[in-house]
């Protein structure tokens, strides 16, 4: 089944800002490669390990996720999003480095 993706504004930023410093083109291209696993396979792609985060949820109470974009890398990204607001559809909300 393939998801409509939905990016908050602070995820767009977080792409953008990404994607102007060219010593971070590794993590864009990694972070863009997670994006679209996501649109066709969000839980159970093998390179995303995708699993939910317990101790918050979305704006309507919606299950949290969390996929990487990156492995055994100092500061990784990882993509944050939930299901919703429609049907087939997932919002990222938030793409950060792990700490």
């Amino acid at each position: 089944m393939n998801f409509r993706l939905k990016i908050t504004p602070t995820a767009k930023k977080a792409l953008k800002e990404l994607n102007s410093n060219p010593g971070n083109n590794k993590n864009y291209k990694a972070v863009k490669k997670a994006i679209s696993f996501l649109g066709t396979n969000p839980t159970r792609h093998p390179g995303l390990q995708t699993h939910i985060i317990h101790s918050f949820c979305g704006p309507s109470g919606e299950k949290v996720f969390e996929a990487y974009a990156q492995q055994n890398t100092a500061s990784a990204y990882r993509i944050f999003f939930y299901y919703g607001p429609n049907k087939n559809e997932i919002t990222i909300f938030a793409i950060i480095p792990h700490p």
